[in-house]
Formats: C-alpha cells, structure tokens, sequence
C-alpha cells in the first residue's frame, strides 16, 4: 500500500535498508511517555527506558491517556521515542551555556517544548511559538499542564522573530513536513504525494531563512522532521549552509545503537528508521551560525507598567515561589513572566503573545481567584490551600467539569489532587461546590467502570503511592 513513487525513491538512498523499513510499517507504532520529576517520582510497571532520554520509557501497551488524572495533572507526556533524542543533542550542544534563550519555534502540541522547559535551567527562557492559533491553544495548554515557569507561548509566523536578531541562543525548527516517518498510521499515507514533499521542502527552507536573524553569532540551529526525504532533510541544511556564513555540528552517538549518521556533502545528519530503532521515523541536523549578528536593543522599561499592589505581592508569595521581580500585574491578572520585563516588552511588540507567563490568580473586585495555572505549577506552593485526595472516580467527575460533590470540605477554596498531583481547584460556597477546571478543557470520554484498568500501572518506589 506505500505509494511507488515513495519506494522508488527509498531504494536511492544507499544508507537506508528499503526492505526492512518497508517491512517494519506493518507493526504497531511503540508507545512512550517522559516523566515529569518535579511532579512525579515513580516508573510504569513492565516498562523499559529510552536509552537517549533519562526519563523516558516505553509501555507494553497504549493506556488511555484521557482517563488518566496524571496525564491531566502534568505529571508524565506521551511523546514519540525517536524525537526524545533531542535531549541527548541538547546535552552535546548546549555545554556550560548558562541562562539560555530557546526558541521552539513550530512548537505544537507541545512535546518537545516541555521537553526543553525541562532541560533548560531555572534561569534560562523558553519561547514556544505556533502559527496555527487553534495549535497555538493546543500548545499553552500542555506547557500549563507540565507546569514548569520558565516558558513564554507565542502565536507568530516565522518571519515574525526576524525582528529580534541575535536574541537567542538556541532555535529548534521542527519542520513541518511530508510525515514519511509516520507511515505506520494509514492517514500519513493518503496525505503523501511527490507534489506535497516539494512543498514541504521549500517551506522548510522560508522558515529556515526567515528565523536565522534572531540567532546570535556562534549560536546554534536544531533542526529536525519525521520524514525520510533528503529533500526535506539534509539537502535542506546543505542548502542553508551555502546561503549563510554556519557549520554543521557532530553529535556523539557512540553510545545508541540503530541511530544512522548521514553524511552528505560535509553535512552531518542523524536518521531513525523504524526497523533499526524503537521508534518512529525521524532525521535531525545541527548547525552553528558563524556570521555575526548584532542584537537588537531591548525596550526599555515600560513606564506604563502596571506593578501589583502591596496585598497582591503578599498573595502572590504566600501562594507561590515566585521571586518578586518576576511578578507583573496585566489587566486583572498576576502573572509571573519568564524574563525581565524589559526584555518581555520587546517581544510583545514583535510577536503575539498567548501565555506571557504563570497566572497565579485574578483580581475580582475584592476577591483574589487563584488561577487553574497555579495548581498545575511546580513553584506553587503545598499546602496553602485546604486540600481533597481524591480516588480516579471523583476525579474522573471533576476532569469532566461535572458537579462536584465530597464529604465533609472546608469552606473556601480546596485543592484537588489525585496520587499527591495537583489537578485544580474546586470552592465550597456552602451550599455547593463549584468545579473551577477549565470548560474548555474538560474532557468528553465517559468514565467507564474498569477506568484504572485503562490507565498506567506504576511502580511501588513512588514518594506518593
């Protein structure tokens, strides 16, 4: 059922092994998740480890990820194996680089940008871009989800960051591309055609150009696709390096068997071909610009700034770890931003800014309403707020945004957790309790009676079970 044209074109490419690769589409596509360990501490049951990313590991078998409160809390991702190798490159090329600027800049739904919130340091920035707004919600829900406060989301087309050269240090461009790699789901193969790759290839190449000014001089470029097409591949960094003044950067791959170097015309790249590895098809490529890049001035401080009173800054530290300077009033909004207010302006006069940072809570005439950002945030602070453990039935019924109901709860505002995990608040009024989870996320699938028989079984060394 592969299209002709694809496996005309694979027999080409002498350092993939058209057969197996043909054949290995007929099995199941491996099922992996990452970790959260600020959020959680415990490994699946049965599992084993990707070898190029500590906390990741495969499953015997898919779970229902919508039934499970702790995919819904942030603590773990279901992300593809292969694309995980980004870690190790991150590592090789990151190196002692301190308070990095990042930019994920086709950063939808989001695993690889949680990904990098986790890798980058606590002083570093992460901004994750999307172009497609209905992706861009996608992609902030999931940065929330996994909690960590050093991520700004954006909504701007690639041509967009041209404005703000030299600012940072690292840009990963995972290309939008033909999905060779994903030919296991039938889908990916009625979407290929000969005339859509083309289009890929030059698109990739627009955003390759259009996003090179905001790297500074010596910083580097992380590219990578799910395809097999060199097209889209390392042809494309080939074509770069000769438009731009960079070098191709060796990754160490010594230690993980089944991953491909490719060479091409002095361009390093690195293929994963199901049959060879765990995992889906993948190629990724790094590049170190050596051209000099001045870097645009910063804004200077606003003087329309909007600071938080007094009570709002003793809210805001008595229900979060926050630093103080981070903290910044928009509209009726606390927000802790993930860089210096300076900085923030400048990018919010060039980019469209979605998420500019972690909401603690809302101003409503006299009332403080902490936010659902919050409770799903590592720098929130435990036990502030009266809590309710719940079993997987009650929180099954408040992911769906339902009527909640419990026993005995203090007035006020509760914290929902499952398993120790925050999931979000409810208040108890007196004569209810209302359901504070966000409606545009509540999920739809019904609770069903063998619900925990659905979810993932956990080893008994967590700190919580």
């Amino acid at each position: 059922m592969l299209p002709e044209d694809f496996l005309k074109r694979l027999k080409e490419q002498h350092y993939i092994n058209a057969e197996s690769l043909s054949a290995s589409f007929d099995d199941p596509s491996p099922v992996t998740i990452r970790i959260n360990r600020s959020k959680w501490n415990s490994d699946p049951e049965g599992s084993e480890p990707v070898p190029w990313c500590k906390d990741a590991f495969y499953l015997k078998e898919r779970p229902s990820f919508t039934l499970d409160p702790l995919f819904h809390g942030g603590a773990y991702y279901p992300q593809e194996a292969s694309s995980l190798f980004l870690e190790e490159v991150f590592r090789q090329v990151s190196g002692s680089m301190k308070n990095l600027r990042v930019l994920d800049l086709c950063g939808a739904p989001g695993g690889k940008a949680t990904h990098l919130s986790s890798l980058i340091n606590a002083n570093g920035l992460l901004v994750a871009n999307e172009v497609i707004r209905a992706r861009a919600a996608v992609l902030a829900e999931n940065i929330t989800k996994w909690g960590y406060p050093n991520v700004l989301v954006t909504q701007s087309d690639p041509t967009a960051f041209a404005g703000l050269p030299g600012f940072f240090d690292i840009i990963l461009a995972d290309a939008p591309c033909s999905g060779e790699g994903m030919f296991r789901d039938h889908s990916a193969i009625r979407e290929w055609s000969v005339g859509n790759a083309i289009l890929c290839s030059e698109r990739q190449k627009r955003i390759l150009m259009d996003v090179w000014p905001a790297l500074r001089e010596d910083g580097i470029l992380i590219y990578s696709t799910c395809t097999f097409n060199p097209d889209e591949n390392e042809k494309n960094i080939r074509w770069l390096l000769r438009q731009k003044n960079a070098e191709t950067v060796r990754i160490d791959i010594s230690d993980h068997q089944g991953i491909t170097e490719i060479d091409y015309e002095g361009i390093s790249g690195y293929g994963f071909y199901p049959g060879k590895i765990r995992g889906e098809g993948f190629f990724i490529s790094v590049a170190r610009k050596k051209e000099e890049t001045c870097r645009g001035a910063t804004g200077s401080t606003d003087k329309r700034r909007l600071f938080p009173t007094d009570a709002e800054l003793k809210t805001a530290q008595e229900w979060s770890e926050f630093p103080e300077e981070s903290l910044v009033r928009i509209n009726d909004d606390i927000i802790s931003i993930p860089l210096n207010y300076s900085d923030y302006t400048s990018l919010s006069r060039k980019l469209k800014i979605v998420k500019p940072g972690t909401k603690i809570f809302s101003v409503k005439g006299k009332d403080y309403i902490p936010s659902h950002e919050l409770a799903l945030s590592v720098r929130s602070r435990l036990n502030v707020f009266n809590t309710l453990n719940v079993g997987i039935e009650q929180a099954s019924q408040f992911l769906r945004r339902e009527n909640f109901t419990a026993g005995s709860v203090p007035y006020g505002w509760i914290m929902v957790r499952y398993n120790g995990v925050n999931l979000g608040f409810v208040k108890n009024v007196g004569t209810r309790i209302n359901n504070y989870y966000p409606v545009e996320w509540r999920i739809k699938l019904r609770a069903i009676d063998n619900t925990a028989d659905k979810i993932i079984k956990w080893k008994e060394n967590s700190r919580y079970l």
